[in-house]
């Protein structure tokens, strides 16, 4: 009796591409069960780092996604790396497949590694401590609503109903406005310091800015002592989470196309 993985097609798993002229062992093992070891594949001054792995669809676990992130966070310390959509496998289970797509696309790849060599990305999210601080910091900044809400104070409940409405609209626009002068604030701050920066979308009501910025080497000390100085300005109210260099994945997104290869 065969079994069912004895079906399944053996192919390359591409994690990146990197400046590289010569083949390196990464000593660690990458994505899946097998713990199929991490090496790059060199064609000229590129490589691409791969490990072996049948060929299916790996899903966006955690597990799977720690692993892929893992191999490319220990390829940045030695080179400048393309970080490539997860789950890009090749149908070939030989290096040919892997050579074929680095001597197809080499302009392409070159060309994107040249716009971020010695460059990396720095993440800032910001959030407000807590519901109830930021409504706190609200009011004080808004006297029209503190005027109101000591007003009702004054009223019988079942007088009160029209005006807590009208709080709760003049609170609603007034969180909105308010978390859009303190994102412009920071990014005034971050974005000259930068190559480029990217604002994603934000998650919770609380959350005021999800950013990533592709900061030069030599300027990441300065970056990093204007988020300290933002940090202490809003420090009652915001709580910033500083992300060290990661892959440049909101500045390159890489897919490969496998026919052919």
């Amino acid at each position: 009796m065969i079994k069912e993985e004895e079906n399944i097609k053996e192919g390359k798993y591409i994690y990146g591409i990197v400046r590289s002229d010569s083949p390196m062992d990464y000593g660690m093992t990458g994505i899946g069960e097998r713990q199929d070891r991490v090496y790059t594949v060199n064609y000229k001054d590129i490589g691409a780092i791969v490990s072996r792995s049948p060929v299916v669809k790996y899903q966006a676990r955690r597990a799977e996604l720690m692993a892929h992130e893992k191999v490319l966070e220990e390829a940045m310390k030695h080179y400048t790396i393309l970080p490539v959509r997860f789950s890009t496998i090749t149908e070939s289970e030989d290096d040919s497949s892997i050579m074929k797509i680095l001597e197809r696309d080499y302009a392409k790849f070159y060309k994107l590694l040249e716009s971020i060599k010695g460059k990396k990305e720095l993440g800032v999210k910001v959030m407000a401590l807590s519901e109830e601080v930021f409504y706190k910091y609200i009011l004080e900044k808004n006297e029209d609503i503190r005027i109101l809400k000591e007003k009702i104070q004054k009223i019988p409940s079942d007088k009160a109903h029209f005006h807590l409405m009208k709080i709760g609209e003049m609170v609603s626009v007034a969180l909105k406005n308010e978390k859009e002068v303190i994102k412009n604030i920071i990014l005034d701050k971050l974005a000259p310091l930068a190559e480029d920066f990217k604002v994603n979308d934000n998650y919770g009501d609380m959350m005021i800015l999800n950013s990533a910025f592709l900061v030069k080497n030599e300027r990441e000390e300065e970056f990093d002592t204007a988020v300290k100085e933002l940090d202490a300005v809003y420090s009652d109210v915001l709580k910033f989470k500083y992300f060290g260099v990661l892959p440049p994945y909101n500045f390159v997104n890489l897919v490969i196309n496998l026919e052919g290869a």
